[in-house]
């Protein structure tokens, strides 16, 4: 099931980047969010979980949507210059900014040394893939930038889980946390793809559709309520490694479907993220099987 949901999130990219021409990038994930938070709605209604109540998650359910926002504001705006194999690489940096963030929050989350020296390799990686991008293209400033926002987006999503895990919102149904999510992407990115005139032309093709629906019902919706089902019933730790598949195959997608290029030096620096994040990601004495 995880290998699944790794090749569903490792399309992800690849969805929106072959819909690109006929549809920008940030209205598509502005409709595709709106799409997914109708459908939790659904759910929340035939569940018992309480949307409006007194539980202390207004504020950083809030601040949560506009820090996801925020992200695919990144990752939208990446994909007009980068690919989606890049994109997919420099994303999946997010556990490394998550536990540099939790190693000051969290006298918990301390960082032992063989996950420094993960972060380390990631880095170094991140450093390898930009010399590559440099290389081939001959310091193509405009991929180098995509690159870096993808970077950024990493960031991002490090910065969505310490909220996430540092605030009420720990307690709260991953429902609707995932609502908070989704509603603030909904409006913001909505309304910047209208301020800055990337919602004025698309063409509803064949593509498009193809592209929403796959973002909105099985990305954004029903693999993550399979995500949070897996995690009630293994351990985290375990599966956040696998998931350092779905890079992987956003890079094959992206050759496979998008015919882009990647050159080693760009295929050594992935490695390096990808072996540095495991090291990271590795799971700390004392956890137990359930």
């Amino acid at each position: 099931m995880m290998v699944l949901l790794c090749a569903i999130w490792g399309l992800h990219q690849v969805a929106i980047k072959a819909a690109a021409p006929d549809m920008a990038p940030i209205l598509q994930i502005a409709l595709r969010s709106g799409i997914s938070a109708v459908l939790v709605l659904v759910v929340i209604a035939g569940s018992s979980i309480r949307l409006f109540c007194r539980d202390g998650t207004l504020g950083p359910g809030t601040f949560l949507g506009l820090l996801f926002a925020f992200e695919f504001f990144l990752i939208a705006e990446g994909l007009r210059y980068t690919t989606a194999s890049h994109m997919s690489v420099f994303l999946y940096t997010a556990p490394i900014f998550t536990a540099l963030a939790l190693q000051w929050r969290l006298p918990s989350e301390r960082l032992r040394r063989h996950q420094w020296a993960g972060i380390g390799v990631a880095f170094a990686g991140i450093v390898l893939a930009f010399a590559g991008n440099s290389l081939r293209h001959g310091f193509d400033l405009q991929m180098l930038w995509g690159d870096l926002l993808g970077v950024m987006a990493g960031a991002a999503w490090g910065a969505c889980t310490v909220l996430v895990r540092c605030s009420r919102l720990a307690e709260a149904a991953p429902a609707k946390v995932l609502l908070y999510q989704l509603v603030g992407a909904f409006f913001l990115l909505l309304a910047y793809a209208v301020a800055s005139g990337q919602a004025d032309h698309f063409v509803l093709s064949g593509m498009v559709w193809t592209s929403l629906l796959f973002q909105g019902v099985v990305v954004t919706f029903a693999s993550y309520l399979v995500w949070f089902f897996l995690l009630r019933l293994y351990l985290a730790s375990r599966l956040s490694v696998l998931s350092f598949l779905s890079p992987l195959f956003g890079v094959g997608f992206g050759v496979l479907l998008l015919k882009e290029p990647i050159d080693i030096t760009f295929g050594i620096g992935a490695c390096l993220v990808l072996a540095g994040i495991t090291l990271v990601s590795s799971e700390r004495g004392g956890v137990k099987k359930r």
